[in-house]
């Protein structure tokens, strides 16, 4: 099929491309929202065990109050109990997970000699919550806390494998019943899925449509990814392609800014689900792609589109003919195929991942890239989700962890077709790297400076997360290039899945996360200098031509002209 004559007489990005793929991208934002809506559900606020009987006095270091919600606010549970007397004449100490009875106190002081019994809150107990900056979330509502905390932390890693489920059913029924369908059917669903979410009575309901939202939200990723591809010249794809992911950091800011604005969960959630809903008015008039529907044969439905697009953009109709953009043997196959006077070619020899190892050099290849996978998404993750527990504002440090990713597609985007695919991904993966190990070493007291490194680490490897869709297509050949970007996207959502557990490994040490990051991350980064080059190289068909890569040519074989390297972005987010 000849991609490059399509584009070249119609526009690379015209009228047409722009209202389909700003419209396209708008839904996006919504993936952004539900991946990272998890960071405000699970907020746990400061709380006590609940004491029996009515409180009134409560004391708290140099803290005095009649009620705990007075005190809670400056509750640390580190810097010991709390302690109220309440209007029986008990006093009891109160921690987060176990309450403490005196035993015949004299006075109310702080601290006192007497004998005490202790028992530990349990789901028989409530607890009291700090209501001052979290009105409401899944925490408080159900008691997610104590020996229940884990339920929480199972919100955002749940979601994470219900990602990884989406993507490849999704990404199948894609190729099966058309990129169209499969766009309308999973922005509905983020709808419906997205306000059901808010209306879930109780933690395993809420847990089972979050999970099936992550599917859905997953496969409209996975899928709009192709959709504008296949849309958009090679002129302009790697400019499409890495802002989509601009969208999604638009979904990430929104997250901070409703956090910000809307402290009930159930409220967040519906305003979250519905600031895209405009999108539903409209998707139903998206097209079918041109290369679906001439992969399926359909040329007849294929020219009224290209007229369409022609007439859109303010060219002729019928200028490009369907039957033109097949190649000379395929049109002369589909022709003797419909006069019934020879047979469809045999199916080519189905490739396995084997094949991406088939040689040491191969082998080598797609450990790597997908090792870039892996950092890339965990990275991403741990950033943006441990970027609430930097200290100072929560809200601002969210915001910026979005915002930050827009100058660094910029930026990624011009090096890419400057210095090289390899020579941008490599650097950002170190600089991601040295920005983690340098929090570690920032005093507690500077937390300014520990949010700039951490939002330098988040710009680094935003970079890293954005080229490397297109750079493991230039790698591997036409016969196994969608096999290799599956793979790799299946490493990229093993590093969306961990890094939730990865963040929560803060409890055992501060910089543990930044630690683990900062390692693997420099340590891919330096394995990235081994990949060959892929700027100005033609799209290899054979695994030989893939293998050459990166070895030097000789002089008489003369330079390949750059311009003949398609630039194609197939895949998704995770």
């Amino acid at each position: 099929m000849s991609v490059d004559r399509l584009f070249d007489e119609l526009g690379h990005f015209k009228r047409f491309q722009a209202c389909l793929y700003f419209a396209a991208v708008f839904q996006a934002i919504a993936c952004g929202i539900h991946y990272l809506a998890s960071v405000f559900l699970v907020e746990r606020p400061s709380f006590v065990c609940a004491p029996p009987g009515n409180v009134t006095d409560v004391l708290y270091g140099n803290y005095t109050g009649a009620s705990l919600e007075e005190v809670l606010p400056f509750f640390k549970p580190a810097n010991g109990p709390m302690v109220v007397r309440t209007a029986e004449g008990k006093q009891w100490e109160l921690s987060t997970c176990q309450r403490t009875q005196r035993i015949n106190p004299t006075d109310f002081t702080y601290e006192q000699l007497v004998n005490r019994t202790t028992e530990k809150c349990d789901r028989n107990y409530h607890y009291v919550y700090d209501h001052s900056e979290v009105y409401q979330s899944i925490v408080t509502d159900w008691d997610l806390v104590c020996d229940r905390e884990w339920l929480a932390k199972l919100c955002q890693p749940t979601f994470m494998m219900g990602v990884l489920v989406g993507a490849l059913v999704f990404g199948d029924i894609a190729d099966r019943v058309g990129r169209r369908r499969i766009l309308m059917i999973t922005s509905l669903c983020q709808f419906v899925f997205g306000v059901s979410v808010a209306f879930t009575g109780n933690y395993y309901l809420f847990m089972f449509i979050r999970f099936l939202l992550a599917m859905v939200s997953s496969g409209y990723l996975v899928v709009v990814f192709v959709y504008v591809t296949e849309f958009t010249g090679n002129k302009v794809r790697t400019w499409t392609s890495m802002h989509v992911h601009a969208a999604f950091a638009v979904g990430v800011m929104m997250v901070a800014i409703m956090g910000y604005l809307v402290r009930t969960w159930r409220s967040y959630q519906i305003i979250l689900s519905t600031c895209t809903s405009p999108f539903l008015f409209f998707c139903w008039k998206f097209p079918e792609t041109p290369f679906y529907l001439m992969a399926k044969g359909r040329l007849q439905e294929t020219q009224v589109l290209l007229d369409s697009i022609a007439r859109f953009n303010g060219l002729e109709p019928g200028r490009l003919r369907a039957e033109n953009l097949l190649e000379p043997e395929e049109a002369l196959l589909e022709k003797e195929v419909a006069a019934g006077v020879a047979q469809p070619a045999e199916p080519e020899k189905k490739l396995s991942i084997l094949d991406l190892f088939g040689t040491w050099r191969m082998a080598w290849r797609t450990v790597t890239v997908g090792a870039v996978w892996f950092i890339s998404s965990l990275g991403y993750y741990v950033f943006s989700l441990g970027s609430v527990n930097l200290g100072g504002n929560q809200y601002i440090n969210l915001f910026l962890a979005g915002a930050v990713e827009f100058p660094s597609y910029l930026i990624g985007c011009y090096a890419m077709d400057r210095v090289g695919r390899k020579r941008t991904c490599a650097p950002a993966l170190l600089l991601a790297g040295m920005a983690c190990m340098l929090i570690i070493v920032v005093p507690n007291d500077i937390e300014v400076l520990a949010i700039f490194l951490s939002m330098t680490g988040k710009f680094a490897i935003a970079i890293a997360f954005g080229l490397i869709y297109l750079y493991t297509c230039e790698l591997y050949p036409t016969i196994i290039r969608s096999l290799a970007v599956g793979s790799g996207s299946m490493m990229c959502r093993v590093g969306s899945v961990v890094a939730p557990f990865c963040v929560y490994l803060a409890d055992i040490w501060q910089f543990l996360p930044q630690l683990i990051v900062g390692i693997l991350a420099f340590i891919i980064g330096i394995l990235t200098l081994w990949l060959p080059e892929t700027l100005g190289e033609p799209l290899t068909s054979t695994m030989e031509e893939a293998e050459a890569l990166g070895r030097k040519k000789n002089p008489e074989e003369g330079k390949k002209d750059p311009e003949e390297g398609m630039e194609m972005n197939l895949n998704q987010r995770n």
